[in-house]
């Protein structure tokens, strides 16, 4: 994984890239632009494989949440021998200067509803395991970043740690705690189990999200409104990286 100004090598290229949406809206754009389309049905998800950008994907829909996300992540890996996972979506901002439409890459996930201080472990950690949070990967992180800055110039883009949980933060108490505990960028309900699954498949990943609402009080609000334009940034960046992958 290179970044575009960098020579490139056809054996270093990967041969199928998963690309995993929670939502229809999310996945839409990209299977309009893929070529040689396959549709293939399995645990309630349409998998589409085919060309994207002259690179093989597989463009899935996984439905809301951290199960669903997970099943999905692991079905890519086992059916379609995926070599890199780009889970794209939206999310909301935990830090002020993080703006509506603007892009956080996922330097690593953390599941911010996992509790086990009980056991002795971290809140976020996960029992019997020895790490707290996930890493994305490095080249991944790298290029989106780049690819970000060239296709989506008029918005800000970040690296900061992902936080997921199977809840949609609009309580501005809720979001301070999670972000005093987990110093996130960003909240949503899918990449941590994505960027798990992946760690535990020793597959690379990158969750890229766009802000859509400042996941406080005014949520509710703000989502609607500004969700198809957070969208149209990550497909714009997610189908520009396949190039170079």
């Amino acid at each position: 994984m290179y970044p575009p100004d960098e020579q490139e090598s056809e054996e270093n290229k990967m041969n199928c890239i998963g690309i995993i949406g929670a939502m229809e809206e999310e996945v839409t754009a990209l299977k309009e632009q893929m070529q040689q389309v396959q549709v293939i049905r399995k645990a309630s998800m349409e998998f589409n494989e085919g060309m994207l950008e002259g690179k093989k994907v597989v463009v899935v829909r996984s439905g809301i949440g951290k199960v669903n996300a997970a099943v999905c992540t692991q079905i890519l890996i086992d059916d379609f021998a995926v070599e890199a996972v780009i889970n794209t979506g939206i999310a909301g901002s935990l830090k002020n200067e993080i703006n509506i439409g603007d892009i956080v890459l996922s330097t690593d996930v953390v599941h911010h509803d996992m509790d086990a201080r009980g056991f002795g472990y971290a809140k976020g950690q996960i029992p019997r395991m020895e790490v707290l949070s996930f890493p994305a990967d490095e080249s991944l992180i790298a290029l989106g970043e780049r690819m970000c800055r060239e296709v989506n110039p008029e918005i800000q883009v970040f690296t900061g740690r992902v936080a997921s949980g199977d809840q949609f933060i609009s309580d501005q108490n809720v979001k301070e705690q999670i972000i005093q505990e987990f110093q996130g960028y960003c909240t949503e309900m899918e990449g941590a189990a994505i960027g798990q699954t992946a760690w535990l498949n020793q597959i690379p990943f990158l969750i890229i999200r766009a802000i859509s609402d400042k996941a406080d009080d005014s949520a509710t609000v703000d989502y609607p409104t500004f969700e198809k334009q957070a969208i149209a940034h990550c497909v714009k960046l997610t189908q520009n990286m396949i190039k170079y992958l």
